[in-house]
């Protein structure tokens, strides 16, 4: 078996930083902000006991980044808050941004007579506009303010929403790279991956997302708890240090026109893996199937979020695919298990030599029971390595075995993500797809 390889990558924001190639890795470095920002900074602590259950309001419209929504449902939901996703539209389904679908739990007028411990506005274009246009979540929103409460916005909706309704007024405020300029109207803009001050957590984009979770974790129920939810994400330890993926048997990974990907889906699938994945991979030019193993289009994912698949499985199978990729979650990885067609799938593609791959779960329960993982090197959710055959490579974060791909959890989907992106269409497209995500 050859030694890993790992490559150089950088994702610098406003531009890139070269760095020496060194031919036994492969590896990102991201810095979109000058170092001494690259910190979490905290003005004044919000303080939270986490006695009684937390009630958040998430509220989402066409257009919203699926990232910047999904990622703190998950997470909060994690911590034991009551998230409740509401639509800012007429109706509860919302095509968000890159073709996903979610399902809310309420329409924004449902919410008009409850009580939150915070609310957070998800970003993309043209979802933040969507949500500063509407003056029920407008009114919502001012209560949240005139009454001391936590409130929180991640990408553009920082200064299209937030600041246009004059809710960051003397205060630190960050926003994606783009919109710093009209923040700067309404707010103290800074560059912080996550900004807190007085009541209020701004942060970048799509690759700040988790530390924006995890930090709101920690103004509602303390310290504790935020480290608590983040250590079995398996989160990346220093964005300013390199990140890498392992390749062993380097082989290039070949498609005709864009590459045709596949992604099943389930009830119990993880949901901010499989929504990674999609947007990624989407925003890399690939023709991002989503498939469910249900008898319906929607299912429900590990952590409630209601995502609704393009095809079912069945209607899936009538395509080949250039790569297969399984999300993580628990009870999704089961039913990807026993799912003879879909496992019929990955075996044609192993014999053909095309890619497949899985993440979280699905390495040891779903590939290593079907032996398609004999001969290769591959990592999976930590607690579920020792079902590896082969462990040997898991500590790495993600890990390519020739047409294999696979990885850890929830924190390093999006270096999985990337990883595939990077095998398909090179380092410099990968490059900027990282530095448009503020990863």
């Amino acid at each position: 078996m050859a030694a890993p390889i790992l490559r150089h990558l950088t994702t610098p924001f406003p531009s890139f930083i070269k760095l020496h190639q060194n031919p036994k890795i492969h590896s990102f470095f991201t810095l979109s902000t000058p170092p001494k920002s690259r910190k979490f900074s905290r003005v004044t602590s919000i303080s939270a006991m986490a006695s009684a259950t937390k009630k958040v309001l998430v509220p989402i419209a066409n257009g919203t980044e699926p990232i910047e929504a999904i990622v703190p449902i998950d997470i909060l939901r994690r911590a034991g808050a009551e998230v409740t996703v509401a639509s800012v539209e007429n109706q509860l389904q919302i095509e968000v941004m890159y073709g996903i679908k979610i399902v809310a739990d309420a329409l924004i007028s449902d919410c008009v007579d409850t009580e939150f411990d915070l609310i957070s506005l998800p970003g993309g274009l043209p979802g933040a506009a969507n949500l500063g246009n509407c003056k029920i979540l407008e009114s919502i929103v001012k209560k949240q303010a005139e009454k001391g409460k936590l409130y929180a916005a991640i990408c553009a909706a920082p200064a299209v929403a937030l600041g246009s309704w004059g809710l960051l007024k003397g205060l630190k405020a960050t926003c994606y790279p783009s919109y710093m300029e009209e923040l700067s109207c309404h707010a103290i803009a800074v560059e912080s991956r996550v900004q807190k001050d007085a009541k209020v957590v701004t942060s970048r984009g799509p690759g700040t997302s988790i530390e924006y979770a995890v930090a709101l974790v920690e103004e509602l129920y303390g310290k504790e708890k935020a480290n608590e939810v983040s250590g079995p994400l398996v989160m990346r330890p220093n964005h300013s240090e390199e990140f890498a993926y392992a390749e062993l048997n380097s082989v290039n990974w070949t498609f005709t026109s864009k590459p045709r990907i596949l992604v099943p889906i389930a009830n119990g699938s993880e949901e901010m893996e499989a929504a990674i994945i999609i947007d990624v991979l989407r925003r890399a030019n690939a023709q991002v199937v989503v498939a469910s193993l249900e008898d319906t289009l929607e299912i429900v994912a590990s952590r409630k979020v209601k995502l609704v698949a393009d095809v079912l499985l069945d209607e899936a199978a009538k395509l080949s695919y250039d790569l297969i990729v399984l999300p993580g979650g628990l009870g999704g990885a089961e039913t990807f298990a026993k799912s003879e067609k879909l496992v019929d799938m990955l075996k044609k593609q192993r014999e053909s030599s095309k890619p497949y791959g899985a993440m979280c779960a699905s390495p040891a329960l779903v590939l290593e029971p079907h032996g398609l993982l004999k001969g290769k090197k591959a990592t999976a959710f930590p607690a579920l390595c020792n079902k590896l055959s082969d462990p040997s490579e898991a500590e790495n974060r993600v890990v390519v075995d020739g047409n294999l791909v696979t990885s850890r959890g929830p924190g390093t989907t999006m270096e999985f993500a990337l990883a595939i992106a990077d095998k398909f269409i090179g380092h410099k497209e990968t490059l900027e797809v990282a530095k448009e995500m503020v990863f």
